[in-house]
């Protein structure tokens, strides 16, 4: 573990820590909904750093990284996608999710999200 910890920047550490202690309401939401493998028996992980990147969700065993979009995604489209590509190049998929999703069809996006976890 040593290792890998070695090859994040501190500040990405530090960042990932601040939205840990600092969940939108969303995020809260589907936390309660993901943690302690209630999903499927999926083991996630949220504000998860991978490279330059902080992953809102993470589920290692499928390579699954959950993205919530709110209102600061607005008009960064072209960012997320190079984003998105960016994590497929270390084979990581990337769904996103409105936050209103999650607060308003919060069943739905739990079943989109175990949907693609069964997917190779």
């Amino acid at each position: 573990m040593g290792k890998y910890i070695s090859r994040i920047q501190a500040p990405i550490l530090d960042a990932a820590k601040v939205h840990r202690q600092d969940p939108t309401a969303a995020e809260a939401v589907l936390w309660a909904a993901l943690r302690r493998q209630q999903l499927g028996g999926l083991g996630f992980r949220r504000q998860h750093p991978v490279g330059r990147f902080i992953l809102d969700f993470y589920c290692p065993r499928k390579k699954l990284c959950v993205e919530l979009d709110g209102p600061i995604h607005e008009g960064r489209e072209m960012m997320d996608q190079a984003r998105t590509e960016a994590l497929g190049t270390l084979n990581i998929r990337v769904i996103r999710f409105r936050n209103e999703e999650v607060l308003t069809d919060l069943p739905s996006v739990l079943n989109r999200i175990e949907a693609a976890a069964a997917q190779p």
